[in-house]
């Protein structure tokens, strides 16, 4: 099955007249990207509408050669898997491993594969140990941790975050900004709703930016974040460093610390001293 995953001219409205996207084109390809915008600017009903869950009111989203419209969400699980932004709009088993091992069991895994990839994927998250716990009697971040693991321990070609740090420390965002690498490395396809725009900078290496259901930028991170007219119609700012950046005016767009350091360094300080 393809990686790609093609939307073409899609409108969708929940109420007729009042449409919610207004002839959205864009292509996903391997590699991770990340969509921007300020609340009902579109972004998760266009998440929704890349596995089925919703269906185009016009235009088409074909995930590799299958039509959502015309297939099951059941039957794209195999391929697409998204992780919702409140996990428990997604868990719903009474033990941990039984709710990591539901994705991978439901598309055909055998028991011992489903459950070798789930306690992989509860690994790579950091919440082992926890496998006979109900996630309802854990923490927030925790439960937000489990719905991830249970997605990549489906092991799908396309990978959907609806807002992946909502409630994590900086260590977790971090961790989460290591898998999506890890997963955009592996060539997967991995799409993820952001509205933390220092996580989108450093670690996504594509940025579409949305507002009023219209795709408004399209590029990478240094090219939308220096969009100053774009971000401001799609009401959003970009990370801080960019910001500071522009205020001691520096020509390039950094997106790490290190970046910052050495952009400063190669613009602003005399060659002696550097």
């Amino acid at each position: 099955m393809s990686k790609t995953i093609k939307v073409d001219e899609v409108w969708f409205s929940y109420s007729p007249g009042q449409p919610v996207l207004r002839g959205v084109t864009i292509t996903f390809t391997p590699g991770v990207t990340a969509i921007i915008g300020e609340n009902g600017a579109g972004k998760t009903t266009l998440m929704k509408l890349l596995n089925g869950l919703l269906t185009p009111s016009k235009g088409s989203v074909l995930v590799g050669e299958l039509d959502t419209r015309e297939h099951l969400t059941s039957q794209l699980a195999k391929y697409v898997g998204i992780v919702f932004q409140n996990p428990d709009d997604q868990i719903f088993k009474s033990k941990v491993i039984d709710e990591v091992m539901f994705g991978p069991l439901n598309i055909g895994m055998s028991l011992e594969e489903a459950h070798r990839r789930a306690k992989a994927a509860m690994a790579e998250l950091q919440i082992t140990g926890i496998e006979e716990e109900n996630p309802y009697d854990l923490s927030y971040p925790v439960r937000k941790r489990i719905a991830i693991a249970s997605i990549l321990a489906m092991n799908t070609e396309v990978v959907i975050f609806d807002e992946p740090t909502i409630g994590q420390d900086i260590a977790g965002v971090r961790l989460l900004g290591k898998i999506v690498t890890k997963l955009g490395a592996e060539g997967k396809t991995v799409i993820s709703i952001v509205h933390d725009m220092n996580f989108a900078g450093q670690f996504f290496q594509r940025i579409i930016s949305m507002a009023e259901g219209q795709v408004v930028a399209d590029g990478k991170p240094e090219e939308v974040f220096r969009d100053w007219g774009g971000l401001k119609r799609a009401h959003v700012s970009p990370p801080s460093l960019v910001q500071l950046a522009d205020a001691l005016e520096l020509k390039q767009t950094p997106l790490t610390e290190e970046q910052f350091i050495k952009y400063y360094c190669q613009e602003r300080l005399p060659k002696r001293n550097r």
